[in-house]
């Protein structure tokens, strides 16, 4: 079985929690997974799955410790062999509400890779934890893994 790559964009640690969270679902279903706090495309495999985990930083940017990979991918690279989703974070109180899982969603997209199921949004502001919102959403979809 191939190892499905979260990669992680975060400024407050929200989405390391959801990346976490994520990643124990998955290995509580026997898939491997590889959690990359510092996404560099050099390092990723250009086929297979990954899961981006976003937060948006400032005023619709990506935090700093995913914008180096965000260059990487205006390079537009072949990434048709990967199978994507995004799981973005998000303050719904703001007009740039998860504008950086936009942005790396737009970016994958470009890049030819295949998106698995619609990116996820989730608001911080929700009752529930960010990392409940998207455990839930995985269990609904995870046999499209």
């Amino acid at each position: 079985m191939s190892t499905i790559h979260i990669l992680v964009g975060s400024t407050l640690g929200g989405a390391e929690y959801v990346a976490d969270t994520l990643a124990e679902q998955l290995q509580a279903a026997d898939h491997q997974v590889a959690i990359h706090l510092d996404p560099n495309l050099e390092d990723l495999p250009h086929a297979g799955t990954w899961l981006l985990c976003s937060s948006t930083h400032g005023a619709g940017e990506l935090p700093d410790n995913i914008q180096p990979f965000a260059e990487q991918l205006a390079q537009q690279p072949d990434l048709s062999a990967v199978r994507f989703a995004v799981f973005a974070l998000g303050d719904s109180s703001y007009d740039t509400f998860c504008e950086g899982g936009k942005q790396l969603e737009t970016a994958m997209l470009a890049c030819k890779a295949q998106s698995l199921w619609p990116r996820q949004d989730i608001d911080v502001l929700d009752e529930q934890l960010p990392e409940e919102l998207a455990s839930a959403y995985l269990t609904e979809q995870i046999g499209k893994l």
